[in-house]
């Protein structure tokens, strides 16, 4: 009896799966981005800040107090840490969180609809003791703002 039981289960899970499954993947298919044009590959090559900011910026960004960076002085674990962006300028449409001492100078990159708050909140990695810098666009032009952010255990590739 306990043999016919599972024999039972297992087609209807093979039932139930073949009625899921391509529903899941031509629902998957629509939404799915065509293109990456949203990634920031050219700034994944640079090798320092100066470089990051020419591959995503045609001008030359003007730092701005409007800007607001909340994280940690001194961050107990690299691997973790809490950092926030706020944006106090109209029309912000775009953050893009910068990391001076990262292998990866691009942490986080956020596109805001219109409407959005200018404000996010994430967890970075950071690979030691280094300025965090909030790279935001608004009204087509670019603003920044940084923020040293000491690192005492562990980080990238530690």
């Amino acid at each position: 009896m306990d043999r016919r039981r599972r024999q039972v289960l297992k087609a209807a899970g093979g039932v139930g799966a073949s009625v899921v499954l391509p529903a899941a993947g031509r629902a998957g298919a629509q939404t799915a981005p065509t293109a990456p044009a949203a990634r920031d590959l050219a700034g994944f090559d640079t090798r320092s800040i100066d470089e990051v900011i020419a591959s995503l910026v045609v001008d030359k960004p003007v730092e701005s107090a409007a800007i607001r960076i909340s994280a940690p002085d001194v961050a107990e674990d690299g691997r973790v840490v809490s950092i926030g962006i706020t944006s106090a300028l109209p029309s912000t449409d775009r953050i893009v969180i910068l990391v001076e001492k990262n292998p990866n100078r691009i942490v986080a990159s956020f596109t805001l609809p219109e409407g959005t708050a200018p404000s996010i909140a994430t967890r970075i990695k950071m690979n030691g003791t280094s300025d965090v810098y909030a790279l935001v666009r608004a009204s087509g032009r670019f603003f920044f703002a940084r923020r040293e952010v000491r690192v005492t255990v562990g980080g990238c590739g530690v």
